[in-house]
């Protein structure tokens, strides 16, 4: 009889550590879907910023050359 309550407690046992090994994995599961969701999240931020870096660029480097202050001073050093 103490070999079949053995036999019990050892399935309980290993019941048990399969329980808490399927908890474990399942949870690990997750953590891996939210951080694969931030990063697919800062991926499209960081393509967002990347043109809007763009533009703006564009938008300085227009003023630039619209602006007399920035123009090149080649007409100077000629006359030095």
């Amino acid at each position: 009889m103490s070999s079949d309550g053995d036999g019990d407690l050892e399935n309980q046992v290993e019941l048990e550590e399969k329980t808490r090994l399927i908890n474990q994995v399942l949870e690990l599961q997750h953590t891996l879907e939210d951080l694969s969701s931030r990063v697919d999240a800062v991926k499209e931020e960081n393509l967002k910023l990347k043109s809007e870096n763009q533009v703006l660029g564009q938008y300085i480097e227009n003023l630039m050359s619209a602006s007399s202050v920035f123009q090149t001073t080649d007409t100077k050093s000629k006359r030095k």
